[in-house]
């Protein structure tokens, strides 16, 4: 098994809005991310760490404006805290190994598939082709990625 970590190589070749979302917990604008519309198999891992966090066949299209999954590819490489910013409650997603940003899970997800909604920002993801995954070392997900429909 691979050991991730927060990597300051990886973190100093952040564009600056990806810098802002995954260390400063900022949010990227809704429809601008480069992933919201990605329908190709594979994986999105952390742009910092690399560890796996969602699969492509558990993206779906909620119309929120962000990436959208029903499940981390991984729980254990997903972190879910408490989030009391901007007058809300609201639970954050993290990175458990690279301490990124991602985004936030709501309860408004398709009841069929478990009813949550990972929302999360694409710039705090990187996507690895299913073509890719076994050179790049994510073989062992291999199973749990599909056509997305």
């Amino acid at each position: 098994m691979e050991h991730y970590k927060k990597n300051p190589d990886a973190i100093a070749q952040l564009t600056p809005e990806q810098y802002r979302v995954t260390q400063q917990n900022g949010t990227e604008r809704p429809g601008t991310g480069k992933y919201l519309n990605n329908k190709e198999p594979g994986i999105y891992v952390d742009i910092v760490s690399g560890e796996p966090l969602f699969a492509s066949s558990d993206k779906f299209e909620s119309g929120c404006g962000w990436p959208s999954f029903t499940k981390p590819i991984a729980p254990a490489n997903v972190s879910e805290l408490q989030d009391t910013s901007l007058g809300m409650v609201r639970t954050e997603v993290r990175s458990t190994h690279g301490d990124s940003h991602l985004g936030h899970v709501f309860p408004d997800g398709p009841r069929d598939r478990g009813g949550l909604r990972y929302c999360i920002n694409s710039a705090s993801l990187r996507f690895v082709h299913r073509d890719d995954m076994e050179a790049e070392g994510y073989g062992a997900y291999l199973d749990q990625v599909e056509d997305v429909r």
